[in-house]
């Protein structure tokens, strides 16, 4: 009998650590969701970086969490906002149509760029061994010569 008691306290201890953790697994869930949110939109206040860098925003950052209480998803959340502020509202531009050219053109760029390095720094700059004087066709040079020798 002894035993038995001692059986149903270790599994009532088990059921309240495994609820435990998963209440708290549930709130740093809710947390890194939120976080992830906030790091997904820019600030409007100002425009100058994401709502997690700056603390302009309480009432954002209240109604996020919010909406992460009410169930929302992440999609859903960021497409409330695109629809409130435009798709400038999102720190990373969505890749579609014309936005697909923020992603394209730096690699491209950088493509080029070291293309253009490579075939530049692979050609061989030849310095020719000797210098080969060709007789110069000057008018008069013989007597310019003979004067500059009489100068001396």
């Amino acid at each position: 009998m002894k035993n038995r008691g001692h059986v149903i306290c270790y599994n009532f201890s088990i059921k309240s650590v495994g609820l435990l953790i998963l209440f708290l697994s549930t709130l740093i869930a809710e947390t890194d969701l939120a976080t992830d949110i906030k790091r997904s939109l820019i600030s409007p206040c100002c425009w100058a970086g994401t709502v997690y860098d700056l603390d302009h925003n309480p009432e954002m950052e209240e109604l996020i969490n919010q909406f992460i209480s009410q169930g929302k998803t992440k999609q859903e959340i960021l497409e409330y906002y695109i629809g409130l502020y435009g798709e400038r509202i999102l720190a990373v531009p969505i890749a579609e149509g014309f936005n697909i050219m923020v992603w394209v053109t730096p690699i491209l760029a950088g493509m080029i760029g070291i293309t253009f390095l490579f075939f530049f720094l692979r050609t061989p700059n030849d310095i020719p061994s000797s210098v080969i004087s060709t007789p110069s066709k000057v008018p008069f040079d013989d007597e310019i010569e003979k004067e500059l020798q009489k100068m001396d």
